[in-house]
């Protein structure tokens, strides 16, 4: 039988550790020895534990994973695998970098591949070499060369490299569009749920509208209501409602409110 992996689990999002903690005890891979929810308590953790498997969220408010990463020297570092609600460009970093990576929500095959991994990767040789890969990654985030750079934010989400446009990854029945956020129209919540429209479709994929705005490039896409966020450049008109809010008429025919809580937006449209 094989002796399974002390694993802790570091996520802002409570739901998502919990899922993943059941989902690998059921697996009878990993023993879970702890759970984070911010970096300031994963590092504490990871010095005093010292697991052989870290699943890492990328993206926490004030401590995110990159900064719990470059607080640890390399002898310290136990395999890892990152989680991320990011797109395309987080996921070709950690590809390129031969790095595992799970993205949120989990699907369960990338699971139990990225476990197999972890497996073939727990031999000293092999973890000397990951450990490797995550330094040669934390040193082009701090010093901004490579492929890849911190964003302004203080998420620290990962950014494209200079001259490719922005795109939103949104999964559906087991796939992934990758939308071009220049031809996003414009973004209204439904729920617990984004519907995204453009190019006359309509996405939909489940994301809070906070977060979803953290992702979204402010030259392109700016929030006008609490549930609606619209393409600077497909507003073609705006005519004044009452109590200081405004209608925005889009290039496509449709019409927006924008509400007075957000009338410092009108910049964008004058």
């Amino acid at each position: 039988m094989k002796t399974p992996l002390n694993t802790l689990i570091v996520d802002d999002e409570a739901r998502t550790r919990r899922l993943l903690s059941q989902r690998l005890q059921r697996s009878r891979e990993c023993r879970i020895v702890a759970e984070a929810s911010n970096g300031k308590e994963a590092l504490a953790m990871l010095r005093r534990l010292r697991p052989d498997l870290l699943f890492l969220d990328v993206q926490m408010p004030v401590m995110d994973g990159f900064d719990v990463l470059r607080a640890m020297s390399p002898k310290e570092l136990p395999l890892v695998v990152f989680l991320t609600a990011q797109d395309h460009y987080a996921i070709s970093v950690f590809e390129q970098h031969g790095l595992d990576y799970l993205l949120k929500p989990i699907a369960e095959d990338r699971l139990v591949a990225a476990l197999e991994h972890v497996r073939e990767n727990c031999g000293k040789t092999r973890l000397l070499r990951q450990r490797r890969l995550l330094n040669e990654l934390i040193r082009q985030i701090t010093s901004g060369g490579g492929q890849v750079t911190r964003g302004s934010g203080a998420n620290g989400q990962l950014r494209p490299r200079r001259g490719q446009a922005p795109r939103l990854a949104i999964r559906d029945a087991g796939r992934t569009n990758w939308i071009r956020q220049e031809d996003i129209d414009w973004i209204d919540a439904a729920g617990d749920y984004m519907c995204v429209h453009a190019g006359g479709e309509t996405y939909i994929m489940r994301q809070t509208m906070k977060k979803l705005e953290q992702e979204l490039d402010p030259s392109l896409l700016q929030r006008v209501h609490r549930s609606t966020i619209v393409n600077v450049h497909r507003v073609q008109g705006l005519a004044p409602h009452i109590n200081g809010e405004y209608f925005l008429k889009l290039s496509g025919g449709h019409t927006i409110k924008l509400s007075r809580t957000y009338k410092d937006k009108l910049r964008f449209f004058a």
